[in-house]
């Protein structure tokens, strides 16, 4: 008997840790040194978690070895009620609020219980692929909507607009996005909220990096816009609090919820098959959103701090590349930059990045793994120091000088 994978992997894909990181792996093992450059994990680069806040959360350690109601601890999810309540999300408690593994268990766990074979998700293209796999995993049809380059990256409502279809059951929204860096101003914002309030489409918004902002921008939640529309917002410490290993993430269910009521039942009883969070993680949600300045959340990407700087750095070397061109992040930790086809004739940008790989050990992610169109794009992080972007950098201009494909 020979076992195969079940047909459901057929359109699944995360390139972010796909082929290439295992081709890393391997030269690494070999004793090569690789510029990662692939997935946003702050403490790769040398990024801690606010001191005090470590600190409560490493006394909460000894008393989290138990199991947590399926929800999550209560002390925490009222945390997280009490947050967006001050964030503009009216109306929400302890009892709307789901605790997971991360925001990546509980966007699988959110599309398992909202679809049947053949229903289909507005997901941005491009967008963070977590959104097309699980969709394709729980047997929907990802419809990618197109964000608009030459206007900063927002999503074209026009097209997602035609994109709607009698078996469209929800529009994600990923803000600031992820890879581009967009930050949506609260017109876009209420244009996806009109078109979902028109056809009755679930908005699911990806909100993990909205503490990361620069120049001034304005993280605009579609919750508190649009408290008549049924809202799931997924957040999480992994990037505002440095601490993607504990995997503390949640969602939060908004609006008119007794059209969701059924659906969110689902959604509890997927979270009872898994029996619960874990507990650590829980306690940092707690600790992090109860008391949020006195734990010091500092802001990185205010001007003259280290993301901030970092985000300068790999936009302006980036775009001194000729031929390289890249719409300013305005959040976020990527850089989504743009290979101008005249100059550069690429066929194929996943060989591209795996021979950028082998002669240069830069790992970066090629845009059509953010279902993207066209081989025309690369997202690299904007997380390590300066002088690691400008290494990095350095190698991706000498590559890019003299390849052919």
């Amino acid at each position: 008997m020979v076992f195969i994978r079940s047909s459901r992997f057929a359109e699944v894909r995360y390139e972010i840790r796909g082929p290439l990181s295992e081709e890393a792996r391997v030269l690494e093992e070999a004793g090569r040194t690789v510029l990662r450059l692939n997935t946003g994990d702050p403490a790769a680069f040398g990024f801690r978690p606010p001191p005090a806040f470590l600190a409560e959360v490493l006394l909460r350690a000894r008393h989290s070895n138990g199991y947590s109601d399926a929800r999550g601890l209560l002390e925490s999810r009222q945390a997280v009620a009490e947050w967006y309540r001050a964030q503009g999300v009216a109306d929400v408690g302890a009892g709307d609020v789901v605790l997971g593994n991360g925001t990546s268990e509980l966007i699988a766990m959110a599309l398992q219980a909202l679809l049947e074979p053949g229903d289909e998700v507005l997901v941005p293209s491009p967008d963070y692929p977590a959104w097309t796999a699980n969709t394709s995993f729980a047997s929907g049809r990802p419809v990618h909507y197109r964000c608009d380059e030459s206007a900063g990256w927002l999503p074209d409502l026009d097209d997602l607009a035609a994109r709607v279809t009698s078996r469209t059951r929800a529009v994600v929204l990923i803000n600031p996005n992820n890879p581009t860096g967009a930050v949506y101003p609260g017109e876009t914002v209420e244009g996806v909220l009109e078109i979902a309030r028109r056809h009755g489409l679930m908005v699911l918004s990806d909100e993990v990096y909205d503490r990361i902002l620069y120049d001034g921008a304005v993280h605009q939640r579609p919750a508190a816009l649009g408290p008549d529309v049924v809202c799931l917002t997924f957040g999480s410490l992994s990037k505002s609090y440095r601490v993607a290993g504990f995997r503390a993430g949640w969602v939060v269910l908004s609006g008119h919820r007794s059209s969701a009521r059924d659906y969110f039942e689902g959604l509890l009883a997927l979270a009872s098959l898994r029996v619960c969070a874990n507990t650590l993680g829980q306690c940092a949600v707690e600790v992090a959103l109860a008391d949020p300045e006195s734990r010091g959340t500092l802001n990185l990407a205010l001007p003259g701090a280290r993301l901030h700087q970092q985000r300068e750095q790999a936009w302006k070397r980036l775009t001194a590349i000729p031929g390289v061109s890249c719409v300013k992040p305005m959040g976020a930790v990527y850089a989504f930059a743009r290979l101008d086809p005249e100059v550069y004739k690429i066929h194929d940008d996943g060989r591209l990045a795996l021979d950028l790989l082998r002669s240069k050990r830069v790992q970066i992610v090629q845009g059509t793994g953010f279902n993207w169109p066209a081989p025309d794009h690369f997202r690299m992080l904007t997380l390590p120091r300066v002088e690691v972007i400008d290494t990095a950098v350095n190698r991706i201009e000498r590559f890019l000088a003299d390849y052919v494909q």
